[in-house]
């Protein structure tokens, strides 16, 4: 394991999705030696894994795009309102392209482990492959929701019938023709793919652990009109996206739940239902904070779903009792409608749990169902998981994920105390998901590129996160979560579904315009809260 000079470079990616993308194409527009490191076949990142029958982003696509680009913005035309998984690869894969990206990414290649060396200032990256590399930057573009969770159960490996994770689909076409299948959790990957496993399958049984709100996403084509209308005036609208809580949707109703009359309450939630999508939690600003005004909402989008399901004891299990968006609301197209469905059986924890598989199925508390393929829809090991996969180790032989031990400790979500020339895009402390994620992406990777210029600029050799500023962000960034409904209950914003991960606020709940402000203050300032040598 020896370092070759071709193997040193200025600055080493990980990750080829949106994130290590335009990364790679900030340093390489910089004049910087950049290498990339992608663990797939191809670019995409979460949209490269995410390709279950469904998949689909729930942030509408002009605003789920590139803005660093006038030219891109242009000649790239969406055909749906909200795009699905195949048309944001096919993007990502033009976009690597378009700016001839390829040749400084390596493909099918893991980074194992990243080490700070003190004495040559440089950071030591180890692959898969057994070579090592040297880069003064070093910079995580791994995601947020990137490494896939598939709790233990017991039995798993005597099952003999066909198992998937949403996370982790298949690249060949998978075909639930005359199968009985069985469905694992209700989040939002479940959410997007019931539906449309329950129209192939002979049989679907759906295992809901806790039930989630969801809103239907009122999906539709974009028109040519349409399409050109926002080409015409994309500058205006993405000055528009940076001043929204979210970076996207609809402008929020800055009222409160109580401001107006019953009447006017129940029309603002119609406007926000018809608007569809994560727009509705903007209907009125109280909505996140508010347990009166939050039940508003929720007693709105009962009504709604009684419509819709017929059956009172079915609505009873599909009915959340976790206040509106305390866990990430989702965006559907007829997934309550699924459950009308004669081949659709919704199996609730509330009446029988998961004992154990079986080599033919799943053994819950009440009886035993014969499968043929499991689809397991459990989620991530949200915000960490990736950089937990890695072997970072800092400064004194500090490892990243010792040091996360009690929670993930950032400054911004950008960077962390003791880990020099360490860049974490839209990491724990950020808005992350609670934001438009290309919003935050661009954001972050442009303060990047600016940081690295700096440094250069003035000669330094590193920058460096104060042990200070980084309590102080972390006790505020809970200071604000603290403030809403977000920490009421069990959620991967909190990593509660992960056995054993300690319960901390991951994200930056403040809303991406406050966030913003904060580090063009910090900048302004001299860095405030950073260090060079």
């Amino acid at each position: 394991m020896t370092e070759q000079p071709s193997n040193n470079f200025d600055a080493i990616v990980v990750g080829a999705g949106f994130a290590g993308l335009y990364m790679t194409h900030k340093f390489k527009k910089q004049g910087l030696k950049v290498k990339t490191f992608e663990a797939g076949k191809d670019v995409g990142g979460t949209w490269y894994w995410n390709r279950y029958p469904g998949a689909r982003c729930d942030v509408e696509s002009w605003e789920y795009s590139f803005g660093f680009s006038t030219e891109l913005e242009q000649e790239w035309t969406w055909s749906e309102r909200y795009s699905a998984q195949p048309e944001i690869l096919n993007y990502l894969k033009h976009v690597s392209e378009k700016f001839e990206l390829r040749e400084h990414i390596s493909f099918n290649t893991k980074v194992t482990s990243g080490k700070f060396n003190e004495k040559t200032t440089k950071w030591e990256i180890a692959t898969d492959s057994k070579n090592i590399y040297t880069a003064k930057y070093f910079v995580m573009a791994t995601g947020c929701l990137s490494s896939t969770n598939i709790p233990k159960f017991d039995g798993l490996d005597n099952f003999t019938g066909q198992t998937f994770h949403t996370g982790n689909w298949p690249h060949e076409p998978v075909s639930f023709k005359d199968k009985v299948v069985g469905v694992i959790g209700t989040g939002s990957s479940s959410i997007q793919a019931t539906p449309i496993i329950a129209q192939e399958a002979k049989h679907l049984y759906v295992f809901q652990r806790t039930p989630n709100w969801s809103i239907p996403a009122n999906n539709e084509p974009l028109t040519k009109a349409k399409s050109d209308e926002i080409k015409s005036k994309y500058q205006e609208l993405r000055k528009f996206q940076l001043k929204l809580p979210l970076a996207a949707q609809k402008a929020p109703n800055r009222q409160s739940a109580f401001d107006v009359n019953d009447q006017t309450r129940l029309e603002t939630y119609e406007k926000f239902w018809e608007i569809g999508g994560l727009s509705f939690l903007g209907a009125f600003r109280d909505i996140p904070t508010n347990p009166d005004a939050n039940a508003t909402a929720k007693e709105f989008i009962i009504n709604k779903l009684k419509k819709v399901i017929k059956n009172e004891r079915l609505l009873e299990k599909l009915v959340p009792d976790h206040h509106v968006g305390c866990k990430r609301p989702c965006s559907d197209t007829g997934y309550y409608e699924t459950f009308n469905r004669a081949n659709v059986e919704l199996i609730d924890s509330r009446d029988e749990q998961i004992n154990s598989f079986t080599s033919t199925g799943i053994a819950t508390t009440a009886k035993e169902y014969q499968l043929d393929a499991v689809v397991f829809a459990t989620g991530f090991d949200a915000m960490t998981g990736s950089l937990d996969k890695v072997n970072i180790v800092g400064k004194n032989g500090l490892k990243l994920k010792d040091k996360w031990e009690e929670g993930p400790k950032t400054y911004l979500g950008v960077g962390t105390a003791g880990f020099p020339n360490f860049f974490i895009i839209t990491g724990p402390g950020s808005p992350s998901v609670l934001a438009n994620m290309v919003v935050g992406i661009e954001h972050h990777v442009n303060w990047i590129g600016d940081c690295v210029e700096h440094i250069e600029r003035n000669g330094f050799k590193n920058i460096e996160v104060l042990k200070d500023a980084e309590e102080d962000w972390v006790a505020h960034v809970n200071e604000v979560a603290n403030r809403t409904l977000y920490t009421t209950c069990n959620n991967w914003y909190l990593g509660s579904n992960i056995p054993g991960k300690p319960r901390v606020f991951m994200p930056y709940i403040g809303g991406f315009p406050k966030y913003a402000e904060k580090v063009k203050a910090i900048v302004e300032s001299g860095y405030k809260g950073f260090a060079f040598s």
